[in-house]
């Protein structure tokens, strides 16, 4: 009753405005409808496709998508901490499924390292370094292909075409054209995990340089600084905060991709990941996941903890 008094007294140029703002509001409703059918017609064709295309027949196996997580489970709990930390099964017939102690690397002959942690730590380690490469070559890169630091188009746009080339291939593609060159092992994972970690660095530090305040490095070049140093003390100081950011995000996201080329030949724990789901061994496949999510979370936690001491306390708390 409201809105029908005041649609009656509103002026001539109100009723107008009025009458406009339906008009978008009817279209706005409109393309929106359109949007979801489409949405809703692309998802069904999508899913029509990959039910004619699966060998097994996408629809009729649906009912059994979790059927796999039932197969998971050992007949012992306790299976999965023998698994990871080599204990001897009380199950044990012989056979590869619980074979834990065959795993063990020692140190001296009473202290050994599990299998999986020692694979895990080789994981991690290819991460890592992989994350380092990244980080000093895209620190290199990203100042070149800035524009405010950069006015040359030519060596700009053939830095920016380098890292859009490194980081074009997912890193398992990169791995596997490595390891029909370098053979199986950790060297082709750390090339690939690098290369796509220069390209993808390259751009996000690029990207922050370019958001960055001009005025430190305006002054630098008024008392005569070279180029260089204009980077160094104008810009380093106000991007290196985002910089470290992006590198421990990166160093999370390689330490899985280091677990995906471990899959395919690259080292690490991956490569028993995927063992161990193709052979149907419970405990194994459970104790690797549980070691990722420990490993993820580390990493999380570290990161979240470094980032702190190097930024401050103050830029996590709420304005006031």
């Amino acid at each position: 009753m409201a809105t029908s008094v005041s649609k009656r007294h509103l002026s001539e140029n109100g009723a107008l405005i009025e009458r406009h703002w339906q008009e978008l509001n009817n279209r706005r409703r409109l393309y929106t409808w359109l949007g979801l059918a489409f949405l809703a017609l692309t998802l069904f064709s999508s899913l029509w496709f990959a039910n004619e295309s699966n060998a097994g027949k996408f629809f009729d196996r649906l009912p059994h998508f979790f059927d796999f997580v039932g197969h998971l489970m050992p007949r012992d709990p306790i299976e999965i901490v023998r698994a990871l930390f080599d204990l001897p099964s009380p199950y044990d017939d012989g056979s590869f499924k619980y074979n834990y102690p065959d795993g063990r690397l020692y140190v001296t002959e009473s202290f050994y390292v599990p299998e999986y942690v020692h694979k895990m730590l080789e994981t991690v380690n290819i991460a890592i370094f992989s994350t380092v490469i990244g980080v000093f070559f895209g620190f290199i890169l990203c100042f070149l292909a800035a524009k405010n630091l950069m006015p040359n188009p030519w060596i700009r746009g053939i830095v920016r075409r380098l890292m859009e080339i490194l980081r074009a291939f997912p890193e398992v593609v990169i791995a596997g054209f490595f390891l029909a060159i370098l053979s199986l092992g950790p060297i082709p994972a750390i090339a690939a995990v690098s290369i796509h970690t220069i390209g993808a660095l390259g751009k996000l530090f690029f990207e922050v340089v370019e958001n960055a305040d001009m005025k430190p490095e305006e002054g630098l070049r008024a008392v005569g600084a070279n180029w260089i140093e204009r980077v160094w003390f104008g810009m380093v100081p106000q991007v290196l905060p985002n910089f470290t950011s992006y590198f421990l995000l990166r160093l999370e996201i390689n330490v899985r991709a280091s677990t995906i080329i471990g899959a395919v030949g690259g080292g690490g724990i991956g490569e028993l990941l995927r063992l161990s789901i193709g052979q149907g061994h419970e405990a194994k496949t459970l104790a690797i996941v549980l070691l990722l999510f420990a490993t993820i979370f580390a990493v999380d936690q570290f990161s979240a903890w470094l980032r702190r001491r190097l930024v401050g306390d103050q830029a996590f708390q709420l304005a006031q």
